[in-house]
C-alpha cells in the first residue's frame, strides 16, 4: 500500500501478452527501480534522491522482493510492486514507520507485509496489469501464510489538499478502522485548514483495496518528498471478500 497508489490510471485499447512474477536478478530490480522514477520523479515531480541518475532505490529495497509485471513479447518490466516480509521489516523497520506511529499494530508485526512503490508503466495502465499485480501479491500472501498487509495508499496534494482532505472525509465514513488499529500521522495532513466537501475522485487502487475490505487506520499524513496525503491502509486477508479472493486467486 506505500504507494500501490502513485499513481493515476490511464486506459490503452492495444491488447498486451504480460505475465507476473517476482524479479529474478539485480538487472530486474534495476529496471524496475528505473520504471519508479520515471513515474514518481518523471511524471509526478517526487524528489527522490538517489546516488545513481534515474533510478529509485532507497534503504528498504534490498529487504524487499520485487513483484514485477512483464510484456512477454518485449521483456519490458512495466509494473512493479515491492513487498517487504515481516522477517525483514524486524531487520530494517517499515517504511510506513516514516509516515506513521504503528504503535497500535505492534502485536500484528510477526505476520504483518508491508507493501509500497506501486507503479505501472504508462502505456500499460488498464486493469489486466492492476489484476495481475494484485493476483501476484495475493497468491505470494496464500503461499507465506501472511495475515496482514499494509501500506499507504497516496492522494495527489495538486490543488493544496482540498481533494485529499475531502476524499478522506468521505471515506472514513464506512471504512475507518477499529479503533485498537489506529496508527497517528508524523506529520498530519492539516485537515481543519482544508475544504472537506469538494467532490473527489477516488484513485483506482484505493477502491480497490476498500471494495476488497481493506480498513484506513487513521488520518492522512502530508509526505513532502512525492507531495501526496498518504492514508494508512490496512487489510486483513481474513477480511477479503470471497469474490475478490476467488477473482485474484483464480
Amino acid at each position: 500500500m506505500e504507494s500501490i497508489h502513485k499513481t493515476a490510471a490511464r486506459a490503452r485499447p492495444e491488447k498486451k501478452s504480460l505475465a507476473v512474477g517476482f524479479a529474478r536478478s539485480q538487472g530486474d530490480i534495476l529496471e524496475a527501480q528505473r520504471l519508479r522514477h520515471r513515474v514518481f520523479a518523471g511524471e509526478m515531480g517526487a524528489n527522490l534522491p538517489s546516488r545513481t541518475p534515474g533510478v529509485d532505490h532507497d534503504i528498504y529495497d534490498p529487504y524487499c522482493e520485487h513483484l514485477v509485471v512483464r510484456d512477454t513479447q518485449s521483456g519490458d518490466i512495466v509494473g512493479t510492486y515491492r513487498i517487504l516480509p515481516p522477517e525483514n521489516a524486524r531487520q530494517v523497520g517499515y517504511y510506513s514507520e516514516n509516515e506513521f506511529d504503528l504503535t497500535r499494530l505492534q502485536h500484528l508485526r510477526s505476520r504483518m507485509v508491508e507493501i509500497g512503490r506501486s507503479c505501472v508503466h504508462p502505456d500499460y495502465r488498464t486493469g489486466a496489469t492492476i489484476t495481475l499485480l494484485w493476483s501476484g501479491l495475493a497468491q505470494y500472501m496464500l503461499e507465506r501464510g501472511h495475515d496482514y498487509l499494509i501500506g499507504c495508499a497516496s492522494i495527489s496534494m495538486a490543488d493544496g489538499g482540498h481533494a485529499a482532505a475531502s476524499l478522506y472525509n468521505r471515506l472514513a465514513a464506512d471504512h475507518l478502522g477499529p479503533q485498537e488499529y489506529r496508527v497517528f500521522p508524523r506529520c498530519p495532513l492539516p485537515l481543519a485548514a482544508l475544504q472537506q466537501d469538494r467532490p473527489a475522485e477516488v484513485p483506482p487502487l484505493i477502491k480497490g483495496y476498500l471494495r476488497a475490505g481493506a480498513w484506513i487506520c487513521g488520518e492522512p499524513a502530508w509526505d513532502p518528498d512525492f507531495n501526496t496525503a498518504d492514508l494508512p491502509i490496512l487489510m486483513p486477508m481474513a477480511k477479503v471478500a470471497s469474490r475478490y479472493a476467488k477473482h485474484y486467486l483464480g
